[in-house]
């Protein structure tokens, strides 16, 4: 009976805890949201806090609406976003597959070069990448925006772990029937690691919505400002009129929460495939 007791407390302790992380992690989403909804009459940096508005209004996202071309903002952070999850999952599953389930001369060493580059910030490559942009005549298009970061380590590492679960029978069966390397790859194995691939897909998606560096520094025409870039020139249209700051940000934020919807079946899954040792 007593220890019945005891594993009660530490049930109750632990919903305790994550209920306190969960408030933490959504509190500055709630705040965002109540900063979106108040009206101008209402106080957002009223002390104790007032998380629910007075007077809920949506006036905030129509002013934001008006006021910058953010459908044009919004088509070209999307287009952009998913250019670069189709040529990231793509060049890094060719990447991976060799790394992964080929034998050949300095695999290891290239494998651990691949990673190392994790460790180097984009800013210390920003300067080199720009001026290859500059020389190649990617500025000011959808090519400069998407093909200087499109790929990374990450990718290579996460789908590279991925195909190493896979048992080398399935490999070796599709051999005895005829298949070359090219059909074992694409017909056999990324059937098989769509979990990652999602999860993958996530990731990436996530990092190209939300990056704003980059496309500050490579795009100088509005007509290819992404959403962030876009958003960011609110707080110089209305200087400390945060509600529309908190409007632009939510819109920002919607298709991520989407994306995640539809994929969170495959989000967990993919990520316990990439952390399996190889």
């Amino acid at each position: 009976m007593f220890n019945k007791y005891i594993d009660f407390l530490k049930t109750l302790l632990l919903y305790i805890l994550l209920s306190v992380i969960a408030i933490i992690t959504i509190g500055p989403f709630l705040w965002l949201l109540s900063t979106a909804l108040k009206s101008g009459g209402e106080n957002i940096f009223s002390y104790p806090p007032s998380f629910i508005p007075k007077n809920p209004t949506l006036i905030n996202f129509k002013k934001v609406w008006n006021a910058i071309n953010i459908g044009r903002f919004f088509l070209n952070s999307t287009f952009v976003a998913l250019a670069t999850i189709v040529i990231n999952i793509f060049v890094s599953a060719l990447a991976a597959y060799p790394l992964a389930r080929m034998k050949f001369k300095f695999k290891n060493i290239i494998f651990y070069g691949i990673l190392g580059t994790m460790m180097v910030p984009f800013q210390i490559l920003m300067i080199s990448i720009y001026i290859l942009s500059v020389r190649t005549g990617m500025t000011d298009s959808y090519a400069g925006l998407i093909l200087p970061v499109a790929v990374n380590a990450f990718g290579i590492f996460l789908l590279r772990q991925a195909f190493i679960t896979i048992p080398v029978d399935i490999e070796e069966a599709a051999i005895i029937d005829g298949c070359n390397s090219f059909q074992i790859w694409y017909k056999i194995l990324l059937p098989l690691i769509k979990p990652s691939i999602a999860t993958l897909a996530i990731f990436t998606f996530m990092m190209s919505w939300s990056r704003f560096m980059w496309p500050l520094i490579v795009i100088n025409n509005p007509d290819y400002y992404t959403l962030p870039v876009g958003i960011s020139y609110l707080s110089g249209l209305f200087s400390s009129n945060w509600r529309l700051i908190a409007s632009g940000s939510l819109i920002s934020i919607v298709p991520i929460i989407i994306l995640f919807l539809f994929l969170q079946r495959y989000f967990i899954k993919g990520a316990m495939a990439g952390a399996v040792k190889g």
